[in-house]
């Protein structure tokens, strides 16, 4: 008999439509699951809180489905590229498997042990369980990555649906008296204080969970989904982004439960491509990641890296606490705190906030965002944050500034969202609620608020600040 196959598993934490764990269970031998905490070869991108908070809860939910299957996971932290070639030979593995990652650290990683394993005579294959299409598969004319996201969809679909889905093995073969770290020994949750009540209540992290929320969305929200996604007061998106990152639901796996929806008449056409697209430009994010290793860091536009930021760290501490002046902002970020995720639209206006009304270098939100996230990911959060900024790629032109007052009017118009939020303005009406500045003494003293002390004053007056954000893009353009 072969020696034993370790399977890698990374971000990619479930048993059903896994590439790496379906070759290790058709080669016969015997398997060891494996997950490797390695906090140092992500360099300046070790994972954030709240996703340290969803990855515990994960590997729990990973290890109780292995653990039914005949297959314990096994956990060491550690620098990958020692652990595995250790684990190699202390279990006599003849094959190691995994399912690949994008990010640079990883890529660079996972090339020199591929080669070294070889060298040592250990199989080692890697597959593609993360993504539509691998970001080498699709090229322009010329030959080149994709720098536009409508020509690069267009090619996806050009290239056909994805491959069927594979299906979770029954039953795993497993490898005995391999030792094993203890999951709360590593730490991952927070304790003092514990601010992770609000995940809890708002998240069921792991592969089952994932498949409940495709379920609920596809069965309620789809329908609705061209005009409920930009709605932060219904519950229009599928908030499948954290249980995508982790790996516990495949884009294969969404998108052939989206068709299959369509096709038994529950779902139009219209709305399936338009949810489908996002899985797209999730691909598109981290081609743009894979072909661009420092996108993360830099302007993906050079010429923006000559913009006249002030960074007022005052003004950053403010956003970061929902604490703004204007109540779509505050809301965002209040409810990032509070559930580790934010609404599509309210991240656009609020990072429009952060860049071009404060003026802080698009970077800091997201570090921001990567440390709160739960759904954090090296290639969206970059590419939404550069899309904002106006210096990434297929990016918002530099002078779609958001005005957070009509925004918030046309998108929680019934002041749902911010009344939730931000409760301590809601006795104010609707046609106030998104500038309380605007409310007279009266209103004011009717509604409990005391601008200034119970609610903040706004940080900057938005058309000035539209306007020196404008100056900012004029002296880009003059350097360049």
């Amino acid at each position: 008999m072969p020696g034993p196959s370790l399977v890698w598993f990374r971000q990619d934490l479930r048993l059903a439509d896994n590439p790496a764990l379906a070759a290790a269970a058709e080669r016969g031998a015997p398997i060891l699951p494996l997950f490797i905490l390695d906090e140092e070869a992500a360099g300046a991108w070790p994972p954030g809180g709240a996703a340290r908070w969803w990855l515990h809860h994960s590997l729990a939910a990973l290890s109780e489905d292995l653990k039914r299957l005949g297959a314990p996971l096994c956990l060491r932290r550690g620098k990958a590229a020692e652990v595995l070639p250790k684990l190699v030979k202390e279990t006599g593995a003849g094959a190691v498997f995994w399912n690949r990652c994008y990010e640079p650290f990883a890529v660079e990683r996972d090339k020199a042990l591929k080669a070294d394993l070889g060298a040592a005579g250990v199989e080692a294959r890697s597959f593609n369980g993360n993504l539509l299409v691998e970001p080498w598969e699709l090229k322009t004319g010329q030959g080149e990555p994709y720098k536009v996201f409508t020509p690069f969809w267009k090619a996806l679909l050009a290239a056909g649906a994805p491959a069927a889905a594979l299906p979770r093995p029954k039953t795993l073969e497993s490898l005995a008296d391999v030792r094993s770290d203890a999951l709360n020994d590593w730490g991952l949750l927070p304790v003092k204080p514990d601010w992770a009540g609000g995940l809890k209540e708002t998240w069921t992290p792991g592969e089952k969970g994932a498949a409940g929320r495709l379920r609920g969305f596809l069965d309620d929200a789809a329908a609705d989904y061209p005009a409920g996604r930009d709605r932060p007061d219904l519950p229009g998106t599928s908030r499948l982004s954290p249980h995508l990152h982790w790996g516990e639901i495949s884009p294969c796996q969404v998108w052939q439960a989206t068709r299959h929806a369509v096709d038994a008449g529950r779902l139009n056409d219209g709305a399936a491509m338009a949810f489908l697209r996002q899985l797209g430009w999730r691909d598109f994010s981290h081609n743009l990641l894979f072909h661009w290793p420092d996108f993360p860091e830099r302007p993906w536009r050079e010429a923006f890296s000559a913009f006249p930021w002030l960074d007022d760290d005052a003004a950053f501490r403010a956003w970061c606490r929902g604490r703004t002046g204007y109540p779509i902002v505050d809301a965002g970020l209040r409810e990032l705190w509070a559930t580790g995720w934010m609404h599509n639209r309210v991240r656009m206006i609020a990072a429009s906030f952060l860049i071009k009304d404060l003026l802080i270098p698009w970077q800091r939100g997201e570090a921001w965002f990567w440390d709160t996230l739960v759904d954090a990911d090296l290639a969206n959060n970059a590419a939404g944050w550069q899309w904002v900024a106006g210096c990434g790629a297929d990016a918002a032109p530099y002078f779609r500034i958001f005005n957070p007052v009509t925004q918030g009017e046309k998108f929680d118009p019934k002041g749902t969202y911010i009344r939730r939020w931000v409760p301590e303005i809601s006795g104010l009406p609707d046609n106030l609620l998104h500038k309380p500045w605007e409310a007279s003494k009266e209103e004011l003293k009717k509604a409990g608020i005391a601008l200034g002390e119970t609610y903040p004053q706004p940080l900057v007056d938005h058309k000035a600040a539209r306007a020196r954000a404008l100056a900012g893009y004029e002296e880009v353009k003059k350097a360049n």
